[in-house]
Order: structure tokens, then C-alpha cells, then sequence
């Protein structure tokens, strides 16, 4: 029995895969169905091949972004561990990289969508919902033990929206609110110090 995916499983992966990157560069307005089935190579008309809705590819294209965002983070941070410093140092470090001001495309769901998050479907709202949650989830794992577990969702906050700011001004006051925020945070929670 073969376990690789067949031509309508690769297709569907490719249409989510095209909308997730034009979610973050272009929002929920910017998934629309014949210019997302144009960018991956297929008919407008196979849509409802794959999904029962505009919504449905939204939703499972948003829950890839987030995927990929928390998998990118994970794998930085454990690469940066390497070099010493902490997670929570690796973690503000890299969300407030000006990589991740300049590559929306490729960057955080939750960033990208925040502010039209409460004008979408039930439906949407949920998976946003979840994408926010694995944020915070990912922050708490980052925090020091003896952190208060409260703090995950303010220092989540304050990266998301510092990341907007930045790319919503760009430039060098990006840059600067990115560097600011960063200082900030890792004034919270600084380095152990060396004996």
C-alpha cells in the first residue's frame, strides 16, 4: 500500500499552500478563489473539488500559516540555543527580527489577520482563535519557570503588536520599534548571570 499522496491530495495541499502565504501578504480579502486556483495552477471551476466553501479554504490555510510560523520559531530557537541564551532571549529575538517585519508573506498568521479577525465567520474566528492560542502557548514555553503564567498573553500582545507597528511604518522607525520592544522584553527577563 502506498502511503504518497495522490493528484487530488497534491493539488489541495498546493491551493492551501498558495493561500496561506496570500492570507498573510494580503488578508482575508486577499483569498480570492480564481486568483488563488490561477497562482497554484489549477481551474477556478475544481474549487469545489476541494473545499465546500471560500471559508473552508480560509480556515485550513490560516491553520497551515500558523503551522508553519510555530514550526519556523521552533526550529530557530532550538538552532540559537545552541549558541547559548535563553529560549525566551531566542523566542523575542527572532518574532522581533526584521526578517520578520520584511517576509509577511512567510511571517505570523496572527500578525498578519489580527485587526479583521472579529469581522470574519464564526467559522474563521475559530481557527484564528486557535492560531492565537498556539501563540501564547509558544510564549509560555519560553518564559522562565519562575514566571507568572499570566504573562504569556501580555508579552504575546506586545510582540504582535510591536511586529505590526513595525511593518506598518517600516523603514528604519520599524526597525527601531522592533529593537525598542525587544530591549523591553529582554529587560523582563534578563539573562542569567555567569559565575
Amino acid at each position: 500500500m502506498s502511503s504518497s499522496p495522490n493528484r487530488k491530495e497534491l493539488s489541495h495541499a498546493r491551493i492551501v499552500d498558495v493561500a496561506s502565504k496570500a492570507i498573510r501578504r494580503a488578508g482575508y480579502r486577499g483569498v480570492g478563489v480564481a486568483d488563488i486556483m490561477k497562482e497554484a495552477g489549477l481551474t477556478h471551476g475544481g474549487f469545489y473539488a476541494h473545499f465546500e466553501s471560500r471559508d473552508a479554504l480560509v480556515v485550513e490555510a490560516m491553520a497551515r500559516a500558523g503551522q508553519e510560523n510555530i514550526a519556523s520559531l521552533t526550529e530557530v530557537i532550538e538552532r540559537r540555543l545552541t549558541q547559548g541564551g535563553t529560549r525566551f532571549q531566542a523566542l523575542v529575538e527572532t518574532y522581533l527580527h526584521q526578517a520578520h517585519m520584511d517576509r509577511v508573506e512567510d511571517g505570523c498568521v496572527v500578525a498578519a489577520l489580527s485587526s479583521e479577525m472579529t469581522r470574519q465567520d464564526d467559522v474563521v474566528r475559530v481557527e484564528a482563535r486557535r492560531r492565537v492560542d498556539a501563540m501564547i502557548a509558544l510564549v509560555q514555553a519560553a518564559l522562565p519557570e519562575n514566571a507568572d503564567a499570566s504573562e504569556a498573553s501580555v508579552i504575546t500582545a506586545t510582540m504582535v503588536g510591536a511586529l505590526q507597528l513595525a511593518r506598518t511604518v517600516g523603514g528604519k522607525e520599524g526597525r527601531a520599534i522592533l529593537a525598542q520592544t525587544r530591549q523591553a522584553l529582554l529587560e523582563r527577563h534578563p539573562l542569567p548571570t555567569q559565575h
